[in-house]
């Protein structure tokens, strides 16, 4: 009877259950809705997103727009250029390259690129594939802006770089570098035979049936491809870049479904085994024993306390974001089409809700008396040797990291604090009679010890009238291709480098301005008859003069 009963109400459980699991994803599409709708608005570029788990898409949708000039909707199958998650697709190939017997991590990069200067150091495989070569990367150099729009050979582009100067030697230091990606595809050119671009189509999105994805061209029909964006003051169109230029890493176009094909793929060894899979995915170490993050393509981290896999990408036009989370089998992928407005944040937070474990909200947080707020004033040093500063004012507590913007945290309890977008987080402790910090950021965490560094005061910004400010507008030249536009909008003054986001500079005397972004100022230069001939960029202990153009 006892066995008939279970029977009898075990259909009436399992519909219980699956009523829940819809409640729960009603849930989850209700405040990823919500997420995405604050951020990629109508008539503005857009994202497409897409949410797996635990073998089923529970969300895919898209928002804004794929095209602003033709009032194009965005649709969850638009294509985008992805950037820098390309990488994963360039390692993933050097990893199948090695179990096919034709290479090894470990081999000297000389014996695929025989005349490559080394400058008697030992640069292998492994070192282009962790970002730990030492190697200049190219787009870091002043010649990439003005070479953006020339299509070049992997010969030619390894000719900009190859005889530049080693930033550290090998296996010193983590330095994220493009060049080391550039001199990968070719290693996969030699070795396979094939150009990088067949080689990915044929061996990855040909047999995955990745029918979406391609080797990027500013020139060929893509079908569904979202248009590239910039925002100069107001959206423009993407600046032209040479999809021959970022190659192996970072010339790939796919949409959300087939980087989710991609990812069943890496978690099912479709394409290398798990043993070499847990190479790529769990980080690696530099000679001194020290672990990093980054592995082969992809880097480790953790969202709240569960494991991540993730890579992101940005190039002109776009930003990407991926996110694995392997333990609760959740894949989280967002594709936008502006480099102005980069989804790693909210593909954190989607990734946080749908595991159950959210980030805290600034909605949430708490007052604090003046005396629980002051008790975490001071000036706190971090192993990496940044200090920052916590300070009150009117009721509120303030973070700024030394010679940069100073930010409000929001006190969520009495010792943890959250920035406004709830990613960053301060946990205020006492050891050993002394204040320390906690930071956490993406899964990282540093901590900082109380010292007695002082801040320097906070620079105080002057209004001037659009009268004077006008006077400055204009095109500076600071190095050949690498320009410096100037803007104004009624009383507010913007400062825009070639390739990089326009930031507002604020007025400290007539002549002289200071970001607040980064640690930097500018100084607008007159001559005898009184008109503006030059500004003066100082930053980074440099003063560079960059030539007003007619």
């Amino acid at each position: 009877m006892k066995i008939l009963h279970y029977f009898k109400t075990l259909p009436l459980f399992i519909i219980c259950l699956s009523f829940v699991t819809s409640i729960q994803a009603q849930n989850f599409e209700s405040e990823i809705d919500q997420l995405l709708e604050a951020k990629y608005k109508p008539n503005e570029p857009g994202a497409t997103a897409l949410v797996y788990k635990e073998g089923k898409v529970i969300y895919r949708k898209a928002f804004g727009s794929a095209n602003l000039e033709l009032d194009v909707a965005m649709q969850p199958k638009n294509v985008f250029e992805i950037g820098s998650i390309t990488k994963q697709f360039t390692a993933i190939s050097i990893l199948m390259l090695e179990e096919q017997g034709k290479l090894k991590i470990e081999d000297e990069i000389t014996k695929y690129i025989s005349d490559y200067p080394t400058n008697g150091k030992t640069i292998t495989i492994h070192h282009l594939l962790n970002h730990t070569s030492g190697i200049k990367s190219y787009t870091s150099m002043e010649s990439f802006m003005k070479n953006a729009r020339i299509d070049m050979t992997p010969t030619e582009l390894i000719d900009v770089f190859k005889n530049e100067p080693m930033d550290f030697d090998p296996g010193e230091k983590f330095l994220y570098n493009n060049s080391g990606y550039i001199l990968l595809g070719y290693i996969i050119e030699v070795v396979s035979g094939q150009t990088y671009a067949d080689f990915i189509e044929k061996n990855i999105f040909e047999k995955l049936k990745m029918s979406n994805s391609y080797y990027g061209s500013m020139t060929k029909l893509i079908k569904n491809r979202a248009s590239g964006y910039q925002d100069r003051n107001g959206y423009i169109n993407a600046e032209y870049l040479s999809l021959t230029l970022p190659y192996a890493a970072g010339s790939l176009m796919s949409n959300v479904d087939d980087l989710l094909i991609w990812q069943k793929a890496l978690n099912t060894y479709q394409l290398i085994s798990q043993e070499s899979y847990e190479k790529a995915i769990h980080g690696s170490t530099l000679n001194n024993g020290e672990h990093i993050d980054y592995g082969y393509g992809l880097s480790e981290g953790s969202i709240n306390g569960s494991v991540s896999i993730s890579h992101g990408g940005g190039i002109f036009g776009y930003t990407t974001q991926g996110i694995y989370l392997p333990n609760e089998d959740v894949f989280v992928s967002v594709l936008t089409n502006c480099d102005c407005n980069s989804p790693g944040g909210v593909a954190n937070k989607i990734a946080a809700l749908v595991i159950g474990k959210p980030f805290p909200d600034i909605k949430d947080a708490i007052t604090l008396s003046k005396s629980e707020l002051q008790k975490w004033i001071g000036a706190y040093q971090f192993e990496d040797g940044a200090v920052r500063f916590i300070t009150v004012k009117d009721g509120k507590i303030f973070s700024q990291r030394e010679g940069s913007t100073v930010f409000e945290i929001y006190p969520m309890s009495t010792d943890k604090f959250i920035f406004e977008d709830g990613n960053i987080t301060y946990n205020f402790s006492e050891k050993e009679g002394k204040k320390q910090a906690s930071f956490e950021n993406g899964g990282n965490i540093a901590i900082g010890i109380e010292s007695d560094k002082k801040s320097e005061p906070e620079k105080i910004a002057i209004t001037l009238s659009p009268e004077i400010l006008k006077q400055y507008v204009g095109k500076y030249e600071l190095q050949p291709g690498f320009v410096i536009t100037v803007t104004t909008k009624e009383n507010q003054i913007f400062a825009q480098a070639t390739g990089q986001p326009q930031f507002e500079i604020f007025a400290e005397t007539e002549a002289t301005f200071f970001f607040k972004v980064v640690p930097a100022s500018i100084d607008f230069n007159k001559n005898d008859k009184d008109e503006i001939i030059s500004l003066t960029l100082h930053q980074g202990g440099q003063n560079m003069e960059a030539k007003k153009m007619d």
